[in-house]
């Protein structure tokens, strides 16, 4: 770690960069946005990772979710309540009826770059820079729109931080109480079968409650009653923003990346000696790494002997990515590798993005069904391994979308362009959110419950 500084990457090959047209301009911001207060602290941090050495042990499921990419334009209060909702049912359900605590991770205040396949992107013969994230570039088709602006990564971090606000705020000013349990149920969900299964859930809660009050247990003296945490995450893809987030912890020296409480690095910027693995081996924050169907073992072992070299729990978070044809055959042989090799690590599978595909109508979607084949997938790979299927980590919404084909909420091809809002890839909606928590509910209660047995 002697070699290491927040700037040490820029000394890095590095991918996934835009290029900025005003070098002295994007300089200026950095060393502006290097001042801002922090949007996490470290103490917060610390406490997720001793939350997650409890995932790693199998004492607790990662519950880990939000936007694909948050927009500048949809930024409003009611969105950021709608996802706290709809992260606290599947939170209730997959505690209550999973039996097992759940640690909250969003999706938010920061998940604003994105990855891009190609540098450019052609319509009707025109070939422009792909957008990047509203951190970056703007989504409109148009040559202005898509010149990297750097004073954008100060517009994120305001929007963050009025994020992070609201959400405290939520967490711990009564919105979170059990008591109002029935009141996270969003109107659209109401309205189908789902609801009323979570009406019946509810009212289990509610009846378990008024006991706890009659033996002397209430919210006034037991704050995990009325008050919850939801830690904060995002791809740490564009570092010229998380090094100017990145400070100096008073009571350790040890240095955190203040933007986020978690950051993972993605499928398409993991080489172990670039810039992106570089810059999170320094930061004391948990790392997720994005495991995809091209991660060899050799190279997985490799990240985490970086980014891990203490062998810490609760510092790893492997996100696997197969696709639900590939997941029972690809994802065995890193599983057995990190076993046997002694690593502690989550294991959380990513159900989205092996599962992307074109419908009909040129729509980009994924289906349900698929979505939650790759879970199973993920958890019987777990139960034949005797290990433990840590998390989940979704692309979804608190809102009534239509971009994911399927569910009980019956989307289809043919409506997909009714309410399709997303700014990259396609999210499920709060209901299918909530009806994959009570799917993988059962699972989740078998493998604690082999776990504790073993």
């Amino acid at each position: 770690m002697k070699s290491w500084n927040k700037s040490s990457w820029r000394n890095f090959e590095i991918k996934q960069q835009p290029n900025y047209p005003d070098v002295n301009e994007l300089k200026r911001v950095e060393e502006e946005i290097s001042k801002f207060p922090p949007l996490v602290f470290a103490g917060e941090v610390r406490k997720l990772k001793y939350e997650l050495a409890k995932v790693a042990e199998g004492k607790a499921f990662l519950l880990q979710g939000g936007d694909c990419a948050e927009s500048f334009a949809e930024f409003n209060a009611d969105n950021i309540r709608d996802m706290f909702k709809v992260m606290m049912q599947m939170a209730v359900v997959l505690t209550f009826a999973g039996g097992c605590p759940v640690i909250k991770v969003g999706r938010l205040a920061g998940q604003f770059a994105k990855p891009r396949s190609s540098d450019f992107e052609e319509k009707d013969g025109k070939k422009l820079p792909s957008y990047r994230g509203d951190i970056v570039n703007g989504n409109e088709f148009s040559e202005e729109a898509r010149i990297p602006d750097p004073n954008r990564m100060i517009k994120a971090y305001n929007q963050s931080s009025a994020t992070m606000n609201l959400l405290r705020a939520f967490a711990r000013g009564g919105l979170a109480d059990l008591h109002k349990v029935n009141k996270w149920n969003l109107s659209f969900v109401k309205e189908n079968a789902l609801g009323e299964k979570y009406q019946e859930l509810a009212n289990k809660i509610t009846e378990t409650l008024a006991f706890m009050e009659a033996c002397g247990i209430t919210s006034q003296n037991t704050p995990m009653i009325n008050e919850t945490v939801l830690y904060t995450s995002h791809e740490a893809l564009l570092l010229n923003n998380e090094e100017a987030m990145t400070r100096e912890d008073s009571l350790s020296g040890n240095m955190v990346d203040c933007s986020a409480h978690m950051l993972w690095i993605g499928d398409r910027t993991r080489g172990v000696d670039e810039a992106h693995v570089e810059f999170l081996r320094g930061v004391i924050n948990p790392i997720g790494i994005k495991a995809g169907p091209s991660m060899t073992e050799s190279d997985l072992l490799s990240l985490i002997d970086k980014l891990n070299p203490d062998n810490e729990a609760g510092k790893i978070n492997i996100i696997v990515r197969m696709g639900a044809d590939k997941i029972e055959k690809e994802f065995p042989k890193l599983l057995r590798a990190v076993k046997n090799a002694g690593k502690k690590v989550i294991w959380s599978i990513d159900p989205m993005h092996g599962n992307t595909i074109k419908a009909s109508n040129n729509y980009k979607t994924r289906v349900f069904d698929e979505v939650l084949r790759e879970v199973k997938g993920f958890f019987k790979v777990h139960e034949q391994e005797g290990t433990f299927p840590g998390g989940v980590h979704l692309e979804m919404t608190g809102q009534d979308v239509t971009e994911c084909v399927g569910g009980s909420s019956e989307v289809t091809e043919e409506n997909l362009s009714s309410r399709y809002n997303t700014h990259c890839d396609p999210r499920l909606n709060a209901s299918q959110a909530l009806e994959l928590a009570f799917l993988i509910a059962q699972s989740l209660k078998d493998a604690k419950d082999r776990m504790k047995n073993s």
